[in-house]
């Protein structure tokens, strides 16, 4: 059986005559409901403390690669010797007729490293 609809103002003019008379409004079931509704309202929640993950900052020094074509590393060289890497790749290339390529390599640093890992593994905690 299909539901009648709510005629609102129709009710709003019911609950005006009754105001005019003093008598309070006639309760129907529909605002019955609605104060129990206001009445039950949930509780906010208290907002929760965000983690914020501490960033670790890691040096590194550059380096520079001569690798094989098959990605097969043949030397270091430190930053400011470019030249010397590009010699070195340059002459594996004509000896073996390969092609050999220079190419930048980040290294962290040694004693930062350790450091940096083990704050980080307290900060999780």
């Amino acid at each position: 059986m299909a539901k009648r609809t709510i005629n609102r103002r129709e009710l709003r003019e019911q609950a005006e005559a009754a105001e005019k008379r003093g008598v309070s409004a006639p309760e129907t079931a529909e605002t019955s409901e609605k104060g129990a509704k206001k009445e039950s309202k949930k509780k906010v929640a208290a907002p929760k403390a965000k983690r914020v993950k501490t960033k670790v900052i890691i040096r590194k020094k550059l380096l520079w690669g001569v690798y094989s074509g098959t990605m097969k590393e043949e030397g270091r060289y430190a930053y400011a010797d470019r030249a010397a890497a590009d010699n070195r790749a340059a002459e594996l290339s004509a000896k073996h007729k390969k092609i050999f390529f220079v190419q930048p390599i980040k290294e962290p640093l040694g004693e930062g490293v350790a450091a940096a890992e083990e704050e980080a593994a307290e900060a999780e905690e």
